[in-house]
């Protein structure tokens, strides 16, 4: 049996679940740190839009991937495999255990197990999209990725034209031939929960928290970063609204009602995701999600 074996607690779950508290209260009972995953929380310029840690919060547990970069440069899900496992090369040589938090589930799946190769971009497709997508909006490509897999559409954003485009990319270019699929062996074991709350308090835990951040400010934040506003980091929940008030669509009160239904779309496709992939272990709280994760530990020790 291998001696100090490495485990990777990968904590998932919906937006405003109380995910990063409950991360905090993991790392601190087991004297270890934490990785953020959540792909709106990587951006320096985007604090109160992405619900980051507090300062206390921070100040808890040590904290990585947390507005470390520039959002005028977005960290795709590969880039945050490469970044993230070399990080947790050099963490695992003090720990042998490290908390990962966030709820892009795509981020998560890069970490624990590598991302399939994707195929190379067709640039007469993309053309077309592209074309699609400025004469007719994006409810046409919502309209074509319905058509062409209904099921994967209903786990998708569908207002997100880049993510729309892209998908469309990949499904035209077919499948990835067996030999490619190649991907850097994991030196660790993945604990794999998500925390889950009933769907009454987490709608009215979202409604509170995008009041609080139009409270704190969350208009001139979103005014501050209009010359990014192109930029993959922007086209989220919360920001993308906001833009569309400050061109004229839609009033304050409007755009707030849309960041509240639309956090709440996204929630729910975070719960399908934890409940359908990687065979993430549903946790209510603190208590429960450590008897998981003990129950992991004594499984590895061969106890």
């Amino acid at each position: 049996m291998q001696q100090n074996k490495k485990h990777l607690i990968i904590l998932g779950g919906p937006t405003a679940s109380g995910k990063t508290k409950l991360a905090i209260a993991i790392a601190q009972a087991l004297g270890t740190e934490v990785l953020n995953a959540d792909s709106r929380q990587f951006y320096q310029q985007m604090r109160i839009g992405t619900a980051v840690p507090t300062e206390e919060e921070l100040a808890s547990a040590p904290h990585h991937f947390i507005q470390s970069h520039d959002a005028a440069h977005p960290l795709s899900a590969a880039d945050y495999e490469t970044q993230a496992l070399k990080l947790t090369k050099k963490l695992f040589k003090k720990h042998d255990i490290l908390v990962v938090c966030g709820g892009s589930g795509l981020y998560l799946q890069a970490l624990a197990s590598g991302l399939d190769p994707l195929p190379p971009a067709d640039p007469a497709y993309r053309l077309e999209l592209e074309e699609i997508f400025k004469k007719e909006g994006v409810d046409a490509l919502a309209a074509i990725m319905k058509r062409k897999d209904s099921e994967k559409a209903a786990s998708m954003d569908l207002k997100n034209p880049r993510r729309l485009i892209r998908a469309l990319e990949i499904m035209h270019a077919g499948p990835i031939p067996e030999v490619l699929k190649k991907k850097e062996p994991r030196e660790f074991e993945v604990i794999p929960i998500f925390l889950n709350v009933d769907r009454e308090t987490l709608y009215a835990r979202i409604d509170r928290r995008v009041e609080e951040m139009i409270e704190a400010g969350l208009l001139e934040e979103v005014k501050s970063l209009l010359p990014l506003r192109d930029s993959a980091a922007l086209q989220t929940v919360g920001y993308r609204e906001l833009f569309d008030h400050i061109d004229g669509l839609y009033s304050l009160e409007e755009a707030i009602e849309k960041i509240k239904q639309h956090t709440r779309n996204y929630a729910k496709r975070q719960l399908t995701w934890f409940r359908n992939k990687g065979n993430y272990q549903e946790v209510q709280d603190f208590d429960s999600a450590m008897e998981v994760i003990q129950q992991h530990l004594t499984l590895a020790s061969g106890h």
